[in-house]
């Protein structure tokens, strides 16, 4: 697809330079007064949070594409899940990372130890994103599947607020209904309720696991204030692996203990880079938490899953038939694959190795790492090919086709960002957020709960919010032939 392909402006753009100035101004306060903050990476202070950015006017989106990416979540939940619970797929798959790629291979030794010693919690909760980019007006392709600290589950739906409240500044009423409901936090903290009522122990709490510095703290807290809201009764405690260490321990049963609280639920929303889990006193706290009673949120299992080797594994001729029984969903999963190879030490390996030299700019290098920042693009993948091409270290990574997405117009509002802000080239990821609740021979829950869109300039690779790539954004729906 030509790179030229573009999405038009939901209103007629550009703005008048007065009017864009004033409500710049407001929708800074807006964001602030609802919640749509961050805290700064290079001044951090609890006692301070800035606006997260965010795309003034939502951008625009074909509204069947939207409806395809939300209608496959459950089966691509399905899916993961069946991974997940399917030992000697795992086992085949991560056996080539696990020797070079130490953050994934301490992961595999927790797994194996909980197998060898038998799985205390049969149980799974996953709180899952599936992130995907248009790679034409009418194609969808996925960039990665998140079974680990899926964030934005807050933002998401605070995007729509303010990109609600801006249109309706501008007296756009009639657009609004085009701006599909999103109620992301609600379906996630209910996943989190669900797991935390089948747990059975109306006393117990449910800890997030959080980093040693939160920044992006309202996505966080949000879900704390809405667990409390569906249900006042239920507590979140909130602690780093280091303080699992150094606090939790098991009852005689294997109940998890913090506290003096016992824990029916473990979410994580940190533990997934080497830098989260940075010493064996924060490993021992994951081994830990992984031999308890406790649901997971993700299990060992499911974080594994979601690692881009698996990712690459599914992507082979015949995979998708080892999980999945129906036609339409095989298809419908195998549609929004893009190219993925593997860099083995075997014949595909060394082709895929030749592809990334003889034309780089055509592909994304991707290591077993969540969380932005960490892909390789363009040329620097020949250097980076080069170097580890005659070592074991190239099969801890894939390689992807570079998807090309359709170009759109507008507005990014970024703390110290220039007010009238410029006019700027940009391009859009979606992410769609499942909830599923099971073990390995039943699927309890399962659906599709919300999306968010993370919105960068056209020139930019990554598109982070929290990593500082990205803006907050919302789709805005329109039927195109």
């Amino acid at each position: 697809m030509s790179q030229l392909a573009r999405l038009p402006s939901c209103i007629p753009i550009p703005l008048n330079e007065k009017e864009l100035k004033d409500l710049v101004s407001k929708s800074k306060d807006w964001a602030i007064m609802h919640g749509i903050g961050i805290r700064s990476k290079t001044s951090f202070s609890e006692d301070f949070i800035s606006f997260a950015p965010f795309i003034l006017l939502p951008s625009t989106y074909p509204r069947k594409e939207f409806q395809k990416a939300v209608d496959i979540q459950p089966t691509l939940n399905e899916l993961m899940h069946r991974v997940a619970h399917n030992e000697q797929f795992l086992r085949d798959t991560l056996q080539g990372t696990i020797k070079v790629d130490e953050f994934t291979g301490k992961l595999y030794k927790i797994w194996q130890t909980v197998l060898d010693e038998g799985v205390t919690q049969p149980l799974s909760l996953g709180l899952v994103r599936n992130d995907l980019m248009l790679d034409s007006l009418h194609t969808w392709k996925q960039i990665e599947f998140n079974t680990i600290a899926a964030g934005f589950g807050w933002l998401g739906p605070a995007s729509l607020n303010i990109n609600r409240y801006v249109l309706e500044e501008l007296g756009h009423y009639d657009k609004l209904q085009n701006l599909p409901e999103n109620n992301a936090l609600t379906g996630i903290t209910t996943g989190l309720l669900e797991a935390w009522k089948i747990y059975g122990d109306s006393n117990a709490v449910i800890l997030m696991i959080i980093e040693d510095v939160t920044y992006n703290i309202c996505d966080q807290r949000f879900h704390e204030f809405e667990l409390k809201r569906l249900n006042p009764k239920v507590k979140l405690i909130r602690k780093s692996l280091t303080k699992v260490h150094e606090e939790g321990s098991l009852t005689e049963d294997k109940q998890l203990i913090i506290d003096d609280y016992v824990v029916s639920v473990v979410y994580y929303r940190s533990a997934y880079s080497p830098e989260q889990i940075p010493s064996k006193k924060e490993w021992d706290a994951r081994l830990l938490i992984e031999r308890s009673q406790a649901i997971k949120c993700p299990s060992i299992q499911y974080h594994l899953a979601g690692t881009k080797k698996v990712q690459q594994a599914l992507a082979k001729p015949g995979a998708l038939e080892l999980f999945l029984t129906e036609a339409k969903k095989i298809n419908d999963v195998r549609e929004v694959f893009t190219g993925l190879y593997g860099l083995d030490f075997d014949e595909s390996g060394d082709q895929a190795i030749q592809m990334a030299l003889d034309d780089p700019e055509r592909f994304v290098l991707k290591p077993q790492r969540e969380g932005g920042g960490n892909n390789i693009y363009g040329t620097e993948i020949r250097d980076a090919i080069l170097k580890m091409k005659d070592s074991k270290e190239r099969t801890a990574w894939i390689l992807m086709e570079r998807i090309n997405p359709p170009f759109s117009t507008g507005y990014m509002i970024r703390p110290g960002s220039p007010n009238p802000p410029p006019l700027v080239e940009m391009v859009s990821e979606l992410g769609v957020f499942g909830v599923v609740i099971g073990d390995s021979e039943k699927i309890m829950v399962n659906r599709q709960v919300g999306h968010m869109l993370r919105t960068k300039v056209s020139t930019a690779n990554e598109g982070g919010v929290a990593a500082g790539f990205g803006a907050l954004d919302s789709p805005y729906l329109i039927d195109i032939e």
